[in-house]
């Protein structure tokens, strides 16, 4: 897996319900109401477990490739968020992401892999953004926003909003991201616009705010005798 495929995977499984507090802000539709439940939230995040259901649609096949797992995020300081991946169908597997690194480990091949964001880390940061504790100042200062309006998941009330990258870098990757804010300040799905009419769309459940996350929650343990490959 290349340092772009890392890269690509951020796009599909870092749209995180992170952007959470542990209170119940007044909902609204607009998009300062949303900013606002944002800015309160980004301030009380700790860590997060959830279920994740990731969609990977390549349109010129027709094709959707579906992941289940579950997803663990823990804040350990500002600007320096950590999360573990765990796919468990079809195909087992994990990723950990935190200090610079992505970590993946593949449990049928039994295949695992490191790499250094490197030069990569103002991308990885710019992905960050958008699920990960961040308040809308932040936000915009990488994005250009507008209200999509509202919407209902899974059941639950929510506002959309679209978010355009300002830099080249992102625009390599990809070309919109939607959020969808529920009114309790939970971002309940984002959707990934890449080239063409590709997209990946990620949805949460079964969500559990926690500010005592143990450091373990978000490291990947690689089993003994497996050969890591270092990613260049």
């Amino acid at each position: 897996m290349t340092r772009s495929h890392f890269l690509l995977v951020l796009a599909g499984t870092l749209g995180v319900s992170a952007i959470a507090g542990f209170g119940a802000p007044q909902a609204g539709n607009t998009l300062e109401a949303t900013f606002a439940r944002m800015d309160e939230a980004a301030v009380k995040f700790k860590g997060l477990t959830a279920d994740i259901r990731k969609v990977k649609h390549t349109d010129v096949v027709n094709i959707d490739e579906v992941e289940e797992g579950t997803i663990a995020v823990k804040r350990m300081k500002s600007k320096d968020t950590r999360i573990r991946i765990d796919i468990t169908r079809p195909d087992p597997k994990s990723y950990a992401i935190g200090e610079g690194r992505v970590y993946s480990y593949n449990l049928k091949s039994r295949e695992a892999s490191e790499a250094d964001l490197g030069k990569s880390k103002d991308i990885v940061n710019q992905f960050m953004l958008l699920g990960f504790g961040s308040n809308s100042a932040d936000l915009k200062s990488a994005y250009s926003v507008k209200l999509g309006g509202p919407d209902t998941i899974n059941g639950e009330n929510a506002t959309r909003i679209e978010m355009l990258p300002k830099s080249e870098g992102m625009l390599k990757y990809i070309k919109r991201c939607d959020l969808w804010i529920s009114d309790k300040g939970l971002t309940l799905q984002q959707k990934f616009f890449e080239s063409g009419k590709d997209y990946s769309l990620a949805t949460y459940s079964h969500m559990v705010l926690t500010a005592n996350l143990p450091d373990s929650a978000v490291k990947l343990e690689i089993p003994h005798g497996v050969k890591v490959t270092k990613l260049k």
